[in-house]
C-alpha cells in the first residue's frame, strides 16, 4: 500500500477509536534529546527517580529501543476536565487531586486503544508494532512535538493550537515508512503564567523543571519525608499538580474528553481530608481500585494527606493527625506529628 494512503487510513481509524490528533515521525527525531536528557540527570534534576538515569540510552534513542521501527505514530487522548481545578486549593480541609488522576487510569484505557489501532494496522497492512503509553523508556514528549502534536511549552508539558495541554500521549511504532509531519513549532511566546504560577518555584529557567520542587513529583515519586521548606508550599495538594497546566492560554481550544472513562469520579473531587487519613491499606486499595492512586500505596498516600492537614489552618484537624502519631509506618509518622505541630500554631 501507497505510504501516503496507508498514513490516511491510520489517521482515519485513529479518529474512530477517540483519539483527537495524530502525527508521525522518524524514530531518529530527536537529536537533540540525548545531551538534554543527560543535563538534567547530571543536574540531579530528576530526584529519586533512578530509572531515568539507568535507561537513558533507550530513552533518548528510540531506535535503541526496537531497531526494527521505521516510524512512529503519536497519538493525543484527551482529558479536559469540566471543571476549574484551581477551585479545590481554596478548600483548605479537602483534597486537591491531580484531574488526569480522577477517574480510571490512562495508561490501561489508552493502551487499549493503541492495541486496537495496532491490530487493525497489522491486518490493514501487515508489519510489526509496539505501543507505548508511558509505560517503558520512551520519550513521549519530544516524539509528539517532532510530529507535529504540538511543542513543549515553558512548563515542558505539551501544547497544542487545537487541544490545550490537557491530553495523553500515546505511542505506536512500526515496521512501515509513513511520511513524516512538520516539527511542532513553539509558540508560548512571552507568556509566563506557568513559571509565574508555580507553588514550588520548581522552574529553573524556561523549558526547564526541576522535577525535585515538583510537587507532581513530591506527591507520587518521592520515597520517604518531604523536605519541611516544601510540605509547607503543597498546600492540600495530595496526588499531583495542575497549576502550571490549568492556568495555560492556550486551553481556550481545548475538546471535551470522549471517553466517559475520563470524567471525574465524584468521590475523587476534593474529597475530606479527615476521611482521607483514615484509610488503612484495604480500605486504600478498596477506594482507589482502578485509578492511578493505587501505585502510590497507603502509606505516601497517607503522609500527603497529613501535610496537606498541616497547611490546612484548620484545628479541629489536629485529632485526626494526632490519631496517626503512632502509626506503623515512620514516615506516615513523622507527618503526623508535623501536621499537629503545625495546628497547635493555627490555633494559637
Amino acid at each position: 500500500m501507497d505510504p501516503a494512503a496507508l498514513k490516511t487510513q491510520i489517521a482515519a481509524q485513529a479518529r474512530l477509536e477517540g483519539f483527537a490528533s495524530m502525527g508521525v515521525c522518524r524514530p531518529d527525531a530527536i537529536p537533540q534529546a540525548p545531551a538534554q536528557l543527560k543535563a538534567f540527570v547530571d543536574a540531579g534534576y530528576h530526584g529519586q527517580m533512578g530509572w531515568m538515569a539507568e535507561r537513558m540510552t533507550w530513552r533518548s534513542d528510540p531506535a535503541a529501543l526496537w531497531p526494527d521501527a521505521r516510524s512512529v505514530i503519536m497519538l493525543a487522548e484527551p482529558y479536559t476536565p469540566d471543571h476549574n481545578p484551581l477551585d479545590a486549593l481554596a478548600l483548605r480541609d479537602r483534597a486537591a487531586i491531580s484531574v488526569y488522576a480522577q477517574h480510571r487510569d490512562y495508561h490501561d484505557v489508552a493502551k487499549k486503544r493503541l492495541k486496537r489501532l495496532g491490530r487493525w494496522l497489522i491486518d490493514t497492512a501487515g508489519g510489526e508494532i509496539k505501543v507505548f503509553v508511558d509505560t517503558a523508556p520512551v520519550m513521549e514528549k519530544p516524539l509528539a512535538a517532532a510530529a507535529g502534536l504540538g511543542w513543549q511549552g515553558k512548563h515542558t508539558n505539551l501544547l497544542s493550537r487545537d487541544l490545550g495541554n490537557w491530553f495523553f500521549l500515546g505511542a505506536l511504532f512500526t515496521t512501515h515508512a509513513l511520511p513524516p509531519d512538520t516539527p511542532g513549532a513553539e509558540a508560548c511566546g512571552s507568556c509566563t503564567a506557568c513559571l509565574d504560577i508555580c507553588p514550588t518555584n520548581a522552574f529553573p529557567a524556561p523549558f526547564q523543571l526541576d522535577a525535585r520542587r515538583c510537587i507532581s513529583y513530591l506527591t507520587i515519586e518521592h520515597h520517604g519525608p518531604v523536605d519541611p521548606e516544601l510540605r509547607a508550599l503543597m498546600g492540600n495538594r495530595i496526588y499531583g499538580c495542575d497549576d502550571c497546566l490549568a492556568i495555560c492560554p492556550w486551553n481556550k481550544f481545548a475538546v471535551e474528553a470522549s471517553e466517559a472513562k475520563y470524567h471525574a469520579r465524584p468521590d475523587l473531587q476534593a474529597p475530606p481530608l479527615a476521611e482521607l487519613a483514615l484509610l488503612d491499606d484495604a480500605g486504600f486499595r478498596a477506594r482507589f481500585s482502578g485509578s492511578p492512586i493505587k501505585r502510590i500505596g497507603r502509606n505516601r498516600f497517607v503522609r500527603n494527606v497529613l501535610y496537606a492537614i498541616g497547611n490546612s489552618a484548620r484545628p479541629d484537624l489536629r485529632a485526626t493527625a494526632q490519631g496517626l502519631c503512632n502509626d506503623p509506618d515512620e514516615t506516615v509518622r513523622d507527618a503526623a506529628r508535623w501536621a499537629a505541630l503545625r495546628l497547635d500554631g493555627a490555633g494559637a
